[in-house]
């Protein structure tokens, strides 16, 4: 089906959002066309305000509004412990459990050769010029994936030699869950990161 030249690039657009295919496309772009007039107004201006008034915290990396994020900027947190994350998102899952009272430090991304993205397409550099000053722990939260693991590894290896002692999130079995429903991988990482009670 052939498509107007708008709504045909209106589907394009938002087919090159990440994890939307061309179906996705089509849907939400159909979607946006049923939308009233004045709630497409309010999407585009959204879109836009949040395009020209976000931009990186200069120190953990974070999106924010101001240079330095409401968490960065809290007093009450404790800038000895930074935590390690790959997106801006992460830091939302760490905080829903109120227990970190450390800051964070933003990859936007992690090491993947295979999508060519090294160490200089990370924000890496920014993370080891913020462990000049005091901090004690790196805790790196990054996902149980080969590119999660390769990325801990390597940041490991660059900030252990800086005498700050580096730690990773545990991952195995779920709370509640059970051996015998539990797949092969996690099993092995149950045991690997297993710890003396």
């Amino acid at each position: 089906m052939v498509f107007a030249k708008p709504l045909a690039e209106l589907i394009a657009q938002l087919e090159r959002l990440p994890g939307v295919g061309p179906k996705s496309a089509q849907r939400l772009a159909f979607h946006i066309l049923r939308m009233r007039d004045d709630d497409v107004r309010r999407l585009a201006i959204a879109l836009t305000h949040a395009k020209e008034s976000l931009r990186l915290c200069q120190q953990c990396q974070s999106v924010t509004e101001a240079e330095v994020c409401e968490i960065c900027s809290d007093p009450r947190r404790n800038p000895v412990q930074i935590c390690v994350v790959a997106e801006p998102r992460d830091i939302a899952a760490v905080e829903r459990l109120n227990e970190f009272k450390g800051t964070y430090h933003v990859l936007h991304g992690l090491l993947n050769p295979l999508e060519n993205v090294g160490p200089e397409q990370l924000k890496i550099r920014e993370l080891l010029t913020r462990l000049r000053d005091t901090v004690e722990e790196v805790i790196i939260a990054t996902n149980p994936t080969v590119e999660g693991d390769t990325t801990a590894l390597y940041l490991a290896r660059l900030i252990k030699p800086l005498g700050v002692t580096v730690t990773r999130l545990a991952h195995g079995m779920p709370v509640g869950g059970e051996l015998d429903y539990a797949d092969t991988a996690t099993l092995l990482s149950a045991l690997e990161y297993r710890r003396e009670l």
